[in-house]
């Protein structure tokens, strides 16, 4: 579990340069981008092989919403081509650096991720591989063992009807033809 403690999380991905003055688009891969992508904040950046140093930090200088697409700019980024270095690279956060949760029904991505799924009569499903952030709410993609496809389940308690990231169980009990292949 240590080891697991260890590794950063992902909260996003450099997509592209925009402009000319080092700003880039990022996808995020957070739940809580405002928290992540402010200015002074520093993430890991983890390049794609071959790009340099595969381990390195930017910090933050300044972030903002522009036509639904994350715009970052990061201190030592002042060019289109420092940008276009970055990329495909992952921005990343220690696991430390979460804040803890109040509410005992909220959990962190990589909480549920790896999670074995199962039915109310514990007949085993498959596992959690990830959550998938949407405007109308979370979605839980399921690996289904015996179907051998991928299932997105949403995240609520109609469905979700418990979580123990303790036994590393979550158990769901879906509407009839929510878990078949299209």
């Amino acid at each position: 579990m240590a080891e697991q403690q260890a590794a950063p999380l992902v909260v996003g991905r450099v997509v592209k340069p925009h402009g000319v003055r080092g700003e880039f688009v990022v996808e995020v891969r957070s739940d809580s981008p405002d928290r992540r992508f402010v200015a002074g904040a520093v993430l890991g950046v983890v390049r794609k092989s071959g790009g340099g140093d595969p381990e390195s930090s930017l910090e933050l200088v300044a972030a903002r919403w522009h036509a639904g697409r994350l715009l970052v700019e990061a201190e030592g980024i002042s060019s289109r081509d420092a940008a276009e270095r970055l990329r495909g690279a992952l921005l990343t956060v220690n696991r430390d650096e979460l804040e803890a949760l109040d509410d005992p029904d909220e959990f962190h991505d990589y909480q549920l991720e790896g999670l074995s799924v199962r039915r109310p009569d514990d007949t085993v499903l498959g596992s959690v591989v990830g959550v998938v952030h949407t405007p109308a709410g979370e979605l839980l993609s399921i690996s289904l063992e015996q179907e051998q496809h991928e299932a997105l389940v949403p995240f609520v308690n109609d469905i979700v009807v418990e979580v123990s990231v303790e036994r590393g169980v979550l158990v769901v009990d879906p509407p009839e033809g929510l878990l078949d292949r299209f």
